[in-house]
């Protein structure tokens, strides 16, 4: 879609295109079956902003509530932070009077940080500063949006707000982005900014190497949504309120490094913990070990074991019915014996590949279990578990 046919769509007669589109009920594998009946209607190209639009709208409900009011691009959408975490992260910006959101895209940061306070978005794509334009109408939220250089940015006109950076972290051929500085743009533009904006945040990829952040006084916070690792954020100034967090969504909880303990290492013992991937990258295990009174696998392990079990919101829990060390032969003939014939095979420290181990076990039974390959004291073992508590 292009600017034109996205300005077009925007018009009475482009939103009664869109609504016979939506009709549809598109799909991306249906696309060209459909377009051909709606151009037969209308022109391509606004049939063609219809319909992608209509196929993004479905799509885009598993990150925003309200996609189907909103507009975009495939592209931006992929890129785009589900809206659970975009709320979770501007609730920080709250009692500052404006906020500025750098690379804002087509805007979903920038409607989540709006229910905070005013919002001023800037980014140098035109067609997506008309998305942001329009998603911001739809939703009736204060956010205005302005064509400028990031590298080029007047921040003497913005002292006193909060901003919010998310920069590019692809190239221009769809490659992601290795190094801090590769970004777009780099993430030493800061050094520039911070004086002027000193209450700022920087969304950076959540592999992103710590060692590169050296040098940058911020806090690190790493959230998760449902298990699965979505982003990190460097607070800076004002927002920052602890060296390293971790935050899982959607339940908001939230632990800081303030305490950071050594733990002992065990065998396997009744329970075994998997932390969440927000708490293995702020660098938390052993604060969570040691709310659940655990030992540590191994020193270089990010497994955790404990004689009783204790809920938890960080780490997911399975009770420990058997471990060895890793024998092929002792393993198929125990779960031969357990008249397993189903398996969940997680591995960590362990140089066996979990597809091969299952075919090559060869089981055939009613019951399932979990295998964790793994090592204790130099030594690899298997743990067989039940299912996750």
């Amino acid at each position: 879609m292009d600017l034109d046919s996205f300005r077009t769509l925007l018009t009475p007669a482009g939103q009664k295109v869109l609504v016979d589109a939506a009709a549809f009920e598109p799909r991306e594998k249906d696309f060209l079956t459909d377009f051909q009946s709606l151009s037969k209607r209308y022109p391509r190209d606004l049939a063609r902003a219809a319909l992608e639009t209509a196929i993004l709208r479905r799509e885009a409900v598993a990150k925003f509530p309200l996609a189907d009011r909103m507009y975009f691009t495939r592209e931006a959408l992929e890129q785009a932070t589900p809206h659970a975490v975009s709320a979770h992260r501007a609730v920080r910006f709250a009692g500052f009077p404006r906020i500025l959101d750098l690379a804002c895209s087509i805007g979903g940061d920038a409607l989540a940080l709006a229910t905070c306070a005013p919002v001023l978005g800037i980014d140098h794509d035109p067609l997506r500063l008309a998305i942001a334009r329009a998603n911001a109408a739809a939703l009736n939220l204060p956010a205005h949006f302005v064509h400028a250089d990031l590298h080029h940015l007047p921040l003497s006109l913005h002292s006193g707000m909060a901003a919010f950076f998310d920069p590019a972290r692809r190239d221009a051929d769809g490659r992601r982005a290795h190094t801090v500085e590769d970004y777009a743009p780099p993430l030493s533009v800061l050094r520039a900014w911070l004086p002027h904006l000193p209450a700022l945040a920087v969304k950076v990829s959540p592999g992103v190497d710590l060692d590169e952040l050296d040098g940058y006084d911020c806090e690190i916070e790493f959230v998760s949504q449902d298990g699965d690792l979505k982003e990190a954020v460097l607070w800076f100034g004002p927002l920052k309120t602890a060296d390293r967090r971790a935050t899982l969504l959607p339940g908001g909880h939230t632990l800081t490094d303030d305490h950071v303990p050594d733990l002992p290492t065990s065998p396997p013992r009744a329970f075994l913990y998997e932390p969440d991937a927000a708490i293995l990258r702020a660098g938390l295990v052993t604060t969570v070990g040691a709310q659940l009174n655990a030992a540590l696998l191994d020193p270089q392990i990010a497994y955790l074991t404990a004689d009783s079990y204790t809920p938890t919101p960080y780490a997911r829990a399975w009770a420990v019915e058997d471990w060895m060390p890793f024998s092929l032969k002792r393993l198929r003939e125990t779960l031969r014996e357990r008249n397993v014939g189903r398996l969940t095979i997680k591995k960590r420290g362990s140089p066996l590949d979990p597809d091969e181990l299952a075919r090559d076990i060869k089981l055939d039974g009613p019951e399932e279990r979990t295998l964790f390959l793994t090592h204790h004291a130099g030594q690899h073992i298997v743990i067989i578990a039940g299912q996750m508590l």
